[in-house]
C-alpha cells in the first residue's frame, strides 16, 4: 500500500515479490533464473510439457505406468524402511480419499522422515501402476496443501503440463504456480505491439493470446501457434531496430566522400607484394563504391584464415589517405596491432605514407613519446593509425578520419566499437560527421546470423585463399598419445621446420593464473606454458630452442620472442591462444594443441591458421590433443578434423553451439534470442525481414500512431546494441 492508502498498480515491469509466497529467500532464487519482474515470469518459457490424466479420485487413477496423473487427499499413514547391505532405504506413505487408497514411495528420500507426516493434505503427481491390490506411484511430485485447497475442486480433464526450468530450492510446481499467478495478473493489461492487421495477415494469435496458449494449452498445436508467434516477435523486434539504423545512417549521417580513378588504382596495387585474386578484386570494388558516396560504408568483409584481408583494408585507408585524409585500423590485441603495424609498414616502405602505431603498452600515458604521436593524429600527420582499444580513449582526436577499420570486431564491446565512429561534428544539412566504417572477420559468419547479429552490415566475401596456400593436415589423438607426437615433431624440426605448442595456461598458479587467455581455471593436471616448455627442451635436447610467449610479457619481450622464432634462432614456440590472431610465420608448419576439448571451434580455426602460411609444399600438419568427456565437445574435434573451410566450420559451430552462443552479448552487443532457434526459424527471420523494412520504409522512425508501442519496445530492447537511443 502507498502512503495515501491506495493499492499500488501492478503491471508487467512489477517486481516478482508482489506474487504470493514471494519473499526475500524465494526472490533471490527467482533472481537467479533471471526473472525479475512479471514480465520475466511470462517471458519463461517451459522446456517441456508432460500428458497428464485429469487430477481426481484415486479410484480412477490409471494405473498403466505410462500416463501422468494427480491426485489429492489426506496422509494415513507412513513409514521409514532402511535398506540392507548400505542401501539408503525408502520412505512410504498412504494417501486416503473417500474413493480410496494410494500407496507412496520415494526411493534414497530419507529426508522426507522430516517434510511428511499422518494427517497433513498433500497433492501428489506421477506415473502409477497396480501394486499389491492398490494403485502405486514411485517418486512422483509432491504438495503440502492447506484444507481449503484440500477441499478445493481439481482441475478437470486431461491436458499438457508445462514443465519450467528451475533451480535447486525452487520446485517445478512452486514455479508453474507462479507463473499462472503472473499470467492473471498480466494478460489483461498486455499490450500487443504489432497491428491487429499485421497478425491477422499471417495467421497469428494477438500476443496476450500467445502467451496464454504456450503456458496453459490445451493441444500441441496450440504450443506451435504460440512459439510461431512469439519467435516472430522477437526477430521482428531485431529487424525492425537493424532497418531503423541504416535508415539513421542513411538520413542522419555523412561521411567524407572520397575519389578514386585508375591512376590512383594503379599507383596503390603497386604497392603491394602480390597479384590480387579475383575475389579479393570483387570485394575492392564493393568498397570503393561505397567509399565515393557521402553515406557511411558500414560494411563487413569476411574470409577464412589467410585469405588477405589485410590487403582489402589497406586499399580503403589508402584511399583515405590519397585524399588528403586519415584513416585507422583497431585490432584486439597488441599482438595483432604490431602484426598489422608490421606488414603494413613493409608494403608501405619508400613511400610518403606516415604509418603510426598506438597501443596501451606502447608508452606510459602522459610522456613525450605519447604525447608527440597524439599531436600527430590530431594535426592529421599520422596519416594510417594502426592500435589497440588505445584508439578510442579520450585523448586520441583525428584532424579528418575518414576510413576506421575493426578487425575481428566481434572481440570487442559494442561501444569500443561505436567509438571509432565518433567525430562530434555536423555538416550544414545537420548530418553528423562520421568515418566510412569496415569491419573484418575471419570467423566466417553463417548466413543466418548475418541477418541477425551483423544485419546492420553489408556483407563481403573473400572467398578462397591466395595461390600456393596448402591445406593442413589435421589429427585428433589421445593424451596417451602425445609423447609419439612429441617424438614425430622431431621428425619435423629436423627437415628445417618449426613449430607450435598451444595450451590453456600460462603457469599452474591456479585459478585466475591466466585471466588473459583460455578458461581461466587450472584443474588438476592441466598443461601450461612454463611447465610444458620445460619438457620440450628435455624431450628435444639443446639442438632445439625452445621460447615461449603469452600475454603477460612485456611489448618489448613479446616482440623479442617473435622476431627470434620469426628469424628462426628458436624452433618451438611455446604458447597460449595469444598467438590466435596476428602471427605470420611462414616457416611454422606444425601446430600441436594440448587440451584441444577446452577450446572453441572457430578458436580452434584460427589457432590452425597460423601454420602453413608461407608458399612451401610442405604439408602443413595440425595435432589436436584432446580428451572430450562431453556430446558438445565430441562433436568439436570432429568437426575441425573433417575439414579446413572455415564456412563450414562456421555452420558447424552453430550447430553445436546454437544462436545463444555464437555470439555473447558483449561482443555482439545484442540481448540473445530467447524463443526463435536460428536456423531452425530462417523462414520465420526472412518473413520479419521483409515485414521490417515495409514498415520502416513507409515510417523510418515508427512515429505515426500506430507504431508509437512497438517504437518503444524497439528502443528499449535493441537502442543501445544498434545506437538507436539518439535516434529522433
Amino acid at each position: 500500500m502507498s502512503e495515501s492508502g491506495e493499492q499500488t498498480r501492478i503491471t508487467p515491469g512489477s517486481s516478482v515479490k508482489t506474487l504470493s509466497g514471494v519473499g526475500p529467500a524465494r526472490m533471490k532464487l527467482l533472481h537467479r533464473l533471471g526473472l525479475r519482474t512479471l514480465s520475466d515470469m511470462m517471458r519463461h518459457l517451459p522446456a517441456r510439457y508432460e500428458d497428464q490424466s485429469a487430477e481426481g479420485a484415486i479410484a480412477n487413477l490409471l494405473t498403466d505406468n505410462k500416463t501422468v496423473g494427480s491426485a489429492r487427499g489426506i496422509v494415513e499413514a507412513t513409514r521409514w524402511q532402511q535398506g540392507g547391505y548400505g542401501k539408503k532405504g525408502r520412505f512410504m506413505a498412504t494417501l486416503k480419499d473417500d474413493s480410496g487408497t494410494l500407496s507412496l514411495v520415494w526411493f534414497n528420500a530419507g529426508y522426507l522422515r522430516e517434510k511428511i507426516f499422518v494427517g497433513q493434505p498433500m497433492r501428489v503427481q506421477g506415473k502409477c501402476r497396480a501394486f499389491n491390490g492398490y494403485p502405486q506411484m514411485a517418486n512422483p511430485k509432491w504438495e503440502l496443501l492447506t484444507e481449503e485447497q484440500l477441499e478445493a475442486r481439481p482441475a478437470q480433464g486431461a491436458r499438457l503440463r508445462p514443465v519450467y526450468p528451475t533451480t535447486e530450492g525452487l520446485s517445478p510446481i512452486v514455479i508453474e504456480s507462479l507463473i499462472q499467478e503472473a499470467l492473471r495478473l498480466v494478460l489483461p493489461q498486455l499490450e500487443d505491439p504489432l497491428p491487429a492487421e499485421l497478425t491477422s495477415a499471417h495467421n497469428m494469435p494477438r500476443l496476450a493470446q500467445a502467451f496464454a496458449m504456450i503456458h496453459q494449452p490445451k493441444e500441441e498445436d496450440d504450443i506451435k501457434a504460440a512459439r510461431r508467434r512469439l519467435a516472430y516477435n522477437e526477430l521482428l523486434l531485431l529487424q525492425l531496430g537493424i532497418a531503423m539504423k541504416r535508415a539513421y545512417v542513411a538520413r542522419k549521417q555523412a561521411a567524407p566522400k572520397l575519389t578514386t580513378s585508375d591512376a590512383i588504382d594503379r599507383h596503390i596495387r603497386e604497392r603491394f607484394p602480390f597479384e590480387l585474386t579475383e575475389s579479393q578484386d570483387k570485394v575492392i570494388a564493393q568498397i570503393a563504391g561505397d567509399l565515393v558516396r557521402e553515406q557511411p560504408m558500414n560494411r563487413l568483409v569476411q574470409g577464412d584464415v589467410g585469405s588477405g584481408k589485410t590487403v582489402v583494408a589497406l586499399y580503403a585507408m589508402l584511399l583515405a589517405v590519397a585524399a588528403g585524409k586519415q584513416a585507422a585500423l583497431m585490432a584486439p590485441t597488441e599482438l595483432l596491432a604490431e602484426q598489422h603495424y608490421r606488414s603494413i609498414g613493409s608494403m608501405l616502405a619508400g613511400s610518403n605514407v606516415r604509418v603510426r602505431l598506438m597501443t596501451g603498452g606502447q608508452s606510459t600515458a602522459g610522456s613525450l613519446q605519447r604525447q608527440q604521436l597524439l599531436d600527430e593524429i590530431a594535426l592529421g600527420k599520422a596519416e594510417i593509425v594502426i592500435g589497440t582499444q588505445a584508439l578510442v580513449t579520450d585523448a586520441v582526436r583525428f584532424k579528418e578520419l575518414a576510413v576506421a577499420v575493426v578487425d575481428e570486431q566481434h572481440r570487442f564491446g559494442v561501444m569500443q566499437r561505436a567509438r571509432m565512429r565518433e567525430q562530434g561534428e555536423h555538416d550544414a544539412q545537420g548530418r553528423k560527421r562520421v568515418p566510412h566504417h569496415l569491419v573484418m572477420t575471419a570467423t566466417p559468419i553463417p548466413r543466418t546470423l548475418s541477418l541477425t547479429v551483423f544485419g546492420d552490415l553489408d556483407v563481403s566475401t573473400i572467398a578462397g585463399k591466395p595461390p600456393g596456400r596448402v591445406p593442413a593436415q589435421n589429427r585428433v589423438v589421445g593424451p596417451e598419445k602425445a609423447g609419439e607426437v612429441y617424438d614425430y615433431l622431431k621428425t619435423r624440426l629436423a627437415r628445417g621446420e618449426q613449430a607450435y605448442v598451444v595450451v590453456p595456461m600460462i603457469d599452474s598458479a591456479g585459478p585466475g593464473s591466466d585471466e588473459e587467455e583460455g578458461e581461466g581455471n587450472n584443474s588438476a593436471g592441466l598443461r601450461n606454458v612454463a611447465d610444458t616448455a620445460k619438457m620440450l627442451q628435455q624431450v628435444l635436447g639443446k639442438e632445439y630452442k625452445v621460447a615461449q610467449v603469452h600475454g603477460r610479457l612485456s611489448r618489448d619481450e613479446r616482440e623479442q620472442v617473435m622476431t627470434d622464432f620469426r628469424e628462426g634462432r628458436s624452433h618451438v614456440l611455446v604458447a597460449t591462444t595469444v598467438i590466435e590472431v596476428g602471427v605470420d610465420v611462414a616457416n611454422a608448419s606444425v601446430m600441436i594443441i594440448e587440451h584441444a576439448e577446452r577450446f572453441g571451434l572457430a578458436q580452434l580455426h584460427q589457432l590452425r591458421g597460423r601454420i602453413g602460411r608461407g608458399a612451401s609444399s610442405r604439408r602443413p600438419l595440425c595435432v589436436f590433443i584432446a580428451e572430450p568427456t562431453t556430446d558438445d565437445a565430441l562433436a568439436r574435434m570432429e568437426a575441425i578434423a573433417s575439414t579446413n573451410d572455415g564456412f563450414k566450420i562456421a555452420e558447424l559451430d552453430l550447430q553445436i553451439r546454437g544462436m545463444g552462443d555464437f555470439f555473447g552479448t558483449r561482443q555482439s552487443g545484442m540481448p540473445p534470442l530467447r524463443i526463435a532457434q536460428i536456423p531452425e526459424d530462417l523462414d520465420l527471420l526472412q518473413l520479419a525481414r521483409r515485414d521490417a523494412m515495409q514498415m520502416v520504409d513507409a515510417d523510418w522512425m515508427l512515429t505515426q500512431p500506430g507504431h508509437a508501442m512497438l517504437r518503444k519496445v524497439v528502443t528499449q530492447q535493441y537502442g543501445e546494441a544498434l545506437g538507436l537511443i539518439d535516434v529522433g
